[in-house]
């Protein structure tokens, strides 16, 4: 497991379209969705152990914010056929395990991750009404071993202060946690 830390994204920056099919298959686009107060776009996977810490607590956040208006979609772009626990039926299995609320799409060709510049999981970008990306980053401060509750907190200040119509704060801390498997030769430059 190779220890990754999140791009940063510039704050501002347009939220990039996608159409990627979910673990069954269903196609689901940027356009598609519904608009919302917010979108949140979640880079997560099934085998990483700091994905697996969040889980729950991320399923309970998502419910929680979908039912305040924000969208949220997870996107797995993991090379599967390397990962075969980031499999679209293992996808599949986690939904209904955790009762994931929220699509869960396979980033197959990893386009998507290129154009979020997403280097790990999790990694979580969240746009206001407009696609404005205001907040990118980790959930909280939790991680394997560490002796921190699983709390969304720096997730869920993002979003309680842009649903509330207050400023995002700007001091935002990276995500850490397991690089994005890349296919052979695909890996972006943007990781140096």
């Amino acid at each position: 497991m190779a220890l990754t830390e999140s791009t940063m994204l510039p704050l501002g920056t347009q939220a990039p379209p996608f159409e990627l099919p979910d673990a069954h298959g269903n196609l689901v686009s940027l356009d598609g969705l519904s608009g919302g107060q917010a979108l949140l776009v979640a880079f997560i996977c099934n085998h990483c152990p700091y994905v697996k810490q969040i889980k729950p607590a991320f399923a309970d956040l998502a419910m929680r914010y979908q039912q305040r208006g924000v969208e949220i979609v997870a996107i797995n772009s993991n090379d599967y056929a390397a990962y075969q626990a980031d499999s679209p039926a293992r996808m599949a299995e986690d939904v209904a395990t955790f009762g994931y609320s929220f699509p869960y799409l396979v980033d197959e060709d990893q386009s998507v991750a290129h154009a979020y510049r997403a280097a790990c999981t999790p990694e979580f970008y969240l746009f206001d009404a407009d696609r404005k990306l205001v907040y990118r980053g980790r959930f909280d401060g939790s991680s394997p071993g560490r002796d921190q509750a699983v709390s969304g907190g720096d997730l869920r200040a993002a979003l309680d202060a842009l649903l509330d119509g207050a400023p995002v704060s700007s001091q935002q801390i990276p995500s850490v946690g397991c690089n994005i498997k890349w296919k052979p030769g695909n890996a972006p430059d943007y990781l140096g």
